[in-house]
């Protein structure tokens, strides 16, 4: 048998070994499933805590459950840092960050050093599939080379695709495998064999022509909601000065059965995605001779919305008296989502350094991110504030910035002297409602 049916055969088998680079928000539900259906799993991580928790079959992601965890490695799951493990898989799958550096340029380091650290440990058999959110050309580009630098050949020896990533932390309604999987291959060889990957995991693949195509349609998808968004927000803005509630606009427009699609403002962007897809295609546009005019329009209004907050504050408390600087000041909700504790790009973290560097006392309150986590860019040394009807009469203004569900949204507008609204709950006007 040649070496692509030798892996076709294991891969359909359940046979094969999925190494797993990168356990976060995205390769550590794959690995659940991966474990699920039965087969060997392996995942490897920089970060020697994760690494520790898992291996004692415990979660530090607050929607997967530590039974889950533990059940995997049960079954035969492990975790490593050592990045030898690779020569052990048949399939490698990356599943690391993509950010921006400060320049807002796309940062693929964690892709390009994650391979490297795998580039000594590749052999004749396996499969590379990328899943990080990146520019076009990107597996083409910086995986390739490297997968054959050591003598192999894709699509003969070793075989490499794109696969995007779709996780959507906390939602309960799509789990990892019911959400259709888009799979490109950089030879026909190579497609066959990520169908082979994927299948026994994922409900629904959905090949495409190329690498290239699948990552274009991963930036698509985002794009598509980062420019909607974006919309929205800037008619928030117009809706607000001329006294209409931008919530009940789009509760109204999306009873409309068709060409409509409801999307509802907010403080800014937040999460993995859908702040960051958008510069990976103007960044790359711009090697074409290309300006993406439409999609950076979006961006800025996207980027200003936590200061348009900041100015509803500064308004709200003027109204009442007083200023922001030295006033104290409670932000509901700072995960990037409701109901999760996923902080990745989080506006408001922002609107919290824009607070504290107006001089005001800044707070929060948010039951899931019980400690303010490490972060590349924000350093808080905050711990989520109780609460209480006393605790809110403590400070001069409730900022709502994340509406998680276990807020007691009817006990914060009795006891709270004022309110920053930018998520729309409280529609009914009030004194000390502001709408942001």
């Amino acid at each position: 048998m040649s070496t692509l049916e030798v892996l076709l055969s294991k891969l359909k088998n359940k046979e094969a070994v999925i190494g797993i680079a990168g356990l976060g928000y995205v390769g550590l539900p794959l690995m659940l499933r991966y474990a699920d259906v039965g087969c060997k799993v392996i995942g490897i991580d920089i970060d020697i805590a994760k690494v520790d928790l898992l291996n004692a079959g415990k979660s530090y992601i607050e929607h997967i459950s530590s039974d889950l965890v533990a059940s995997a490695f049960k079954s035969g799951f492990e975790a490593t840092t050592d990045f030898s493990r690779a020569r052990d898989c048949d399939a490698l799958i990356l599943c690391v960050p993509t950010p921006l550096n400060k320049y807002r340029e796309p940062d693929i380091s964690y892709v390009t050093n994650t391979m490297d650290a795998l580039k000594p440990y590749l052999r004749k058999g396996q499969v590379i599939s990328l899943e990080s959110t990146t520019y076009p050309g990107t597996t083409e580009e910086e995986l390739l080379p490297r997968a054959e630098e050591g003598g192999l050949t894709v699509g003969e020896d070793i075989f490499l695709v794109y696969s995007p990533e779709r996780e959507d932390p906390g939602n309960p309604i799509f789990k990892t495998h019911t959400i259709p999987k888009v799979v490109g291959g950089h030879t026909a060889a190579c497609l066959e064999v990520g169908i082979a990957l994927y299948e026994p995991a994922i409900d629904q693949i959905v090949p495409v022509s190329s690498t290239k195509t699948a990552e274009m349609t991963k930036l698509l998808e985002n794009i598509h909601r980062a420019v909607n968004i974006g919309l929205v927000n800037e008619m928030k803005i117009v809706a607000d000065r001329m006294g209409i509630d931008i919530f009940e606009v789009v509760d109204a427009a999306k009873t409309k059965p068709f060409g409509f699609t409801a999307y509802y403002p907010g403080p800014g962007l937040g999460g993995h995605c859908i702040p960051i897809d958008p510069f990976y295609l103007t960044w790359k546009a711009r090697e074409y001779g290309l300006n993406t005019r439409f999609i950076e329009l979006s961006g800025e209004v996207n980027r200003g919305m936590p200061e348009y907050v900041i100015s509803k504050l500064m308004d709200g408390l003027n109204d009442a008296g007083k200023a922001l600087k030295n006033s104290r000041v409670l932000v509901l909700g700072i995960a990037y989502k409701k109901n999760v504790d996923d902080m990745r790009e989080s506006p408001a973290v922002e609107i919290m350094e824009l607070i504290q560097g107006k001089g005001a006392i800044v707070a929060y309150s948010d039951p899931h991110v019980p400690v303010f986590p490490k972060m590349r860019e924000y350093s808080f040394k905050l711990s989520s504030e109780p609460l209480t009807a006393e605790n809110l009469a403590t400070f001069d203004a409730v900022l709502l910035a994340t509406d998680h569900d276990r807020f007691d949204y009817d006990m914060i507008k009795q006891h709270a002297k004022l309110i920053i609204d930018s998520r729309g709950k409280y529609r009914e006007p009030a004194e000390h409602i502001v709408k942001a």
